[in-house]
């Protein structure tokens, strides 16, 4: 079973400063100028396909800097709220399995052939 990739959104472009644009380049490998045309570009990914604790963490270390972001779910296009909290089980625009799967999903079983199988124990976080 695959597993779902989140992406990291700058969702506003402000008054960036020098901490920001070394947040923005530590999260995307680029240089300063192309970090900063990157935030001034907003909305606009900063990250892409990236496990859901990985775009956690670099969304965090953006918003310390003044940076406002989202997280999104590429399967169900879902935003994953900023205080750590999961999201709601519904709804889910994901065709490639139940909702239960998402790893940002407050859900923990569900009733596919998988779960019925295996358990629940490899969906949680």
């Amino acid at each position: 079973m695959e597993v779902p990739a989140f992406t990291v959104l700058v969702t506003e472009s402000g008054n960036v400063g020098q901490r920001a644009l070394q947040a923005v380049r530590v999260v995307t490998g680029l240089s300063l100028w192309r970090s900063k045309l990157l935030l001034g570009s907003a909305p606009a990914v900063v990250l892409e396909e990236a496990p859901l604790d990985t775009a956690v963490v670099a969304a965090r270390r953006l918003q310390e800097t003044g940076v406002s972001t989202a997280v999104l779910c590429t399967w169900c296009h879902r935003t994953v709220p900023r205080d750590d909290s999961l999201l709601d089980p519904a709804p889910c625009a994901s065709r490639y399995w139940p909702t239960a799967h998402c790893q940002a999903n407050s859900l923990t079983s569900c009733h596919c052939e998988f779960c019925s199988t295996y358990g629940p124990t490899g969906l949680t976080l």
